[in-house]
């Protein structure tokens, strides 16, 4: 941490001082002594004069070293603290920037980058980013991944790629990114929530229209570059793990499968007109969804904001019914801490599949360590949903 060794060197620096010093007040109270010569000699009286002069710096000098010591002390004790602050604010500094590659006069989107734009929906100025890879070429349809943002968070921290690892994946794998924004009353769009049902804050609480701001951002995406219409996909961190399964129910039309990360099934109501894929991913150990369902003890100050989680277990089940699929599972990845089970076939080339972490807490596994905990890394969510997308057939019209 900067600010850790700045603080180390000033303190090495300042509790050398009173050493320096005596080697200085030394120095000063030897001579030269006529009577031998000119030879060094101590002069003693000098020498006790200099030795009363220098208590009152030396006792100045050793209290500001003991009290410099004991802020350090303090400093120490926080330091874990300071350290998460000036990630996060690093982080938010560092946060992606809308790429300087402009659209076309038709507003079609030709370089590979990060844009960002705002459009108006239900009364309300919604924004969100879009990241084009560079192995986009106009003309040559590519799937799209719609990355909903937690509950408190915004559309930048879900593209930060030091902590979801999303943009280098798009690289990676060929994929077009979009980071909508949840609602919010704050400038910038911070502390934003969706409206995923039963939960959560402020976005539940209004009634605001959240299916239909990504219809429009669908929309609005697909007019500007060239989307795979029978690849589209939503996945998301916690509250937006829960509108991603409301999408599936609201939106199957758009989504051919979305993947859960710690937020289950907060939906009133569900009879969505065709199946789509689900991969739920979650830890045990998860102190805000809890895993056997209900709210943890960190989900939110105020559990007004929030509802009563279903389970893990419950929401596959409720998937596996929807989408007709075999009641049965089969282990596809067995790892210490982390297994994955499908439940397959399913109606209309659909799958059910859960990934379970032993560890981890509420976190993105294989992503960044956020607030200070680290997530699970016997798993990447990454490479876990996008090779359950690509293992889908594909869905006609």
């Amino acid at each position: 941490m900067g600010d850790g060794v700045i603080r180390t060197v000033r303190g090495a620096g300042l509790l050398r001082a009173p050493a320096e010093a005596g080697r200085r007040g030394r120095a000063l109270t030897g001579g030269v002594n006529p009577a031998r010569g000119g030879a060094l000699a101590p002069v003693r009286a000098r020498s006790r004069r200099g030795e009363r002069y220098m208590r009152p710096a030396h006792a100045w000098i050793t209290a500001a070293a003991a009290m410099l010591a004991l802020a350090a002390l303090v400093a120490d004790a926080r330091e874990g603290r300071l350290r998460e602050r000036i990630r996060e604010r690093l982080h938010e500094r560092a946060r992606p920037a809308a790429s300087a590659a402009l659209p076309g006069p038709d507003g079609a989107i030709r370089a590979p980058g990060l844009y960002r734009y705002t459009l108006r929906h239900d009364g309300l100025e919604r924004g969100y980013l879009v990241y084009v890879p560079p192995s986009y070429r106009p003309g040559q349809p590519m799937p799209l991944l719609f990355a909903f943002h937690g509950g408190g968070g915004h559309m930048e921290w879900q593209a930060d790629d030091t902590k979801y690892g999303l943009v280098s994946k798009a690289d990676r794998a060929g994929f077009i990114a979009v980071f909508p924004n949840g609602f919010s009353r704050f400038p910038g769009g911070r502390l934003a929530t969706w409206n995923a049902g039963a939960c959560c804050g402020d976005a539940r609480d209004r009634a605001v229209d959240d299916v239909g701001f990504v219809r429009r951002v669908h929309a609005d995406v697909s007019r500007r570059l060239a989307v795979d219409a029978t690849r589209v996909y939503a996945t998301g961190m916690s509250n937006g793990a829960m509108l991603a399964y409301r999408l599936a129910c609201e939106a199957p039309d758009l989504f051919r499968a979305i993947a859960a990360v710690a937020g289950t099934d907060a939906t009133r109501g569900c009879a969505p007109s065709r199946e789509v894929a689900v991969l739920h991913i979650h830890a045990r150990d998860d102190t805000h969804v809890l895993f056997d369902g209900g709210a943890g003890p960190d989900a939110f100050r105020d559990p007004a904001k929030v509802t009563d989680f279903t389970s893990v277990a419950q929401t596959v089940q409720r998937w596996v019914q929807r989408n007709g699929c075999a009641a049965t599972p089969v282990r596809v990845v067995d790892r210490p801490d982390a297994t994955c089970d499908l439940h397959a076939p399913c109606r209309g080339g659909a799958r059910v599949q859960v990934c379970i972490t032993d560890s981890g807490g509420h976190s993105w596994p294989g992503g960044g360590a956020v607030r200070g905990k680290s997530p699970a890394t016997a798993l990447s969510a990454n490479d876990a949903m996008w090779t359950f997308f690509q293992s889908l057939p594909p869905r006609g019209g």
